[in-house]
């Protein structure tokens, strides 16, 4: 596993552009709340200390993971934001109803990115079990809610060096 023993949420502060004039939609699944709120929390973290102002963040709840592609649609068709960050998980259970959410999900976010020409960063966790989803919610593994906010700030960042 790419993360055994590793916290990949560190950053170094210089290497992040400054989110001062940044607008991002954050779409966060109700379902497993106990997970997308610590993952939610650590985009929120990010995004501050990169110097995104607390009222160009949008945030948008939706019952879950399948719901996130509509969530992010509507964020980008109704307000101004530059990018979303989507906020999910999906824990392995003893049906194939986790492929299905799994795929429908990441499809449908891909598609909505590409509709809009404008970043989304997948902030949804796969697991297996709850532990890897906690491990990785601000556990051992750190949390994918600030790796997800970065990877968001670089690709606005991207979007409008290239746009001028």
């Amino acid at each position: 596993m790419a993360t055994e023993n590793r916290n990949l949420s560190y950053f170094n502060p210089e290497e992040i552009p400054n989110g001062e004039n940044f607008n991002v939609g954050i779409v966060i699944s109700e379902w497993n709340s106990e997970i997308t709120l610590n993952l939610l929390k650590g985009a929120e973290q990010a995004l501050l200390e990169a110097g995104v102002q607390l009222k160009n963040i949008t945030k948008l709840f939706v019952p879950g993971t399948f719901e996130l592609a509509l969530g992010a649609q509507q964020l980008f068709k109704n307000t101004s934001v530059d990018a979303v960050i989507a906020i999910g998980v999906v824990i392995q259970g003893e049906t194939r109803h986790f492929d299905f959410v799994c795929d429908g999900a990441t499809k449908g976010i891909m598609d909505v990115s590409l509709k809009y020409n404008k970043h989304i960063s997948f902030c949804v966790l796969t697991d297996l079990n709850i532990q890897q989803s906690i491990d990785r919610s601000g556990g051992k593994h750190g949390n994918k809610g600030i790796e997800c906010a970065i990877a968001c700030l670089k690709m606005i960042d991207l979007q409008k060096k290239l746009s001028n």
